[in-house]
């Protein structure tokens, strides 16, 4: 195979709070990261959003969330998709039927999206690429409303989860059974938002590393994975947080930790990786 060449390093959650805003901004300024995606209805939105106009090297795309988060619009404005407090259900899996199978829910979930491209607009940030809390953007509903919404604002990548489930296996067995079960249901979705991808404009990688390890990708895996890999391009996405307060899946100081390792930047130097965004990487499926 190919040598890998080009590798996308990703900081999710920007903008959910001060605590991830600070370790995005230590990751991209003393390590490696290239990019972050931004949550337009975070808690500290404003402030990261400050902080990405000061740094124009990071590269900002947008983190849609249309499960266990805060929407754009009101409550008013879409009552069947979140509570009175304007926050989305946790159980990714009933949302992920009722915008399947509701009309009602599609309309409004077509409302969501549209402002949450248009806050992310707002902010005069470049839109560098999109992807989805909990990977949600990869749900067909969600992937049809959020395709010309791409187009429409100019976004140059898309996140497919292909992550690498032999890989993560062999370093580490916990949690076997679910992360089966991820690897078959996002190569299936995967697959066909692909299909849905052709003659777009929106570049995608080879390979995204993260899912398997989500929360979890401490420096070892990370730098076994860079001296592994030999598809051309790929992208790693971390939940960093200057919080010493971990959550298992993320956000957590390991993953900050990983991306400010002297032995990740060392053996992307070794195997002479470009460090990329979703704008600088070849267009390829």
């Amino acid at each position: 195979m190919t040598a890998l060449k080009e590798i996308i390093v990703t900081a999710d959650d920007f903008g959910r709070s001060s605590a991830i805003n600070a370790a995005v901004m230590q990751a991209h300024r003393k390590g490696v990261l290239t990019s972050a995606s931004l949550m337009v209805a975070g808690e500290a939105v404003e402030e990261a959003v400050v902080l990405a106009q000061e740094t124009p090297s990071l590269a900002v795309g947008l983190h849609l969330v249309v499960v266990g988060g805060r929407a754009a619009l009101l409550p008013g404005e879409i009552p069947h998709l979140v509570d009175n407090s304007g926050r989305f259900p946790d159980d990714a899996v009933l949302v992920g039927l009722r915008y399947f199978l509701s009309r009602t829910h599609q309309e409004e979930l077509a409302q969501e999206l549209a402002a949450q491209f248009e806050r992310f607009a707002a902010t005069g940030l470049p839109l560098s690429h999109v992807d989805g809390h909990f990977h949600m953007h990869v749900h067909p509903t969600v992937f049809q409303l959020l395709l010309p919404l791409a187009e429409q604002y100019g976004a140059a990548g898309l996140r497919l989860p292909r992550d690498d489930f032999w890989f993560a296996l062999g370093y580490d067995r916990q949690r076997a059974g679910q992360k089966a079960g991820w690897a078959i249901a996002y190569a299936l979705l995967c697959r066909w938002c692909l299909g849905h991808l052709r003659d777009r404009g929106l570049a995608v990688t080879h390979r995204v590393y993260g899912l398997m390890q989500t929360g979890q990708m401490q420096e070892a895996y990370v730098v076994n994975l860079l001296r592994r890999l030999e598809v051309p391009t790929a992208e790693l996405y971390f939940h960093p947080s200057t919080d010493p307060v971990s959550e298992f899946l993320g956000p957590n100081p390991g993953d900050l930790a990983t991306l400010l390792s002297p032995a990740v930047r060392q053996v992307i130097q070794e195997r002479g990786l470009r460090l990329a965004t979703y704008p600088t990487l070849n267009q390829v499926r």
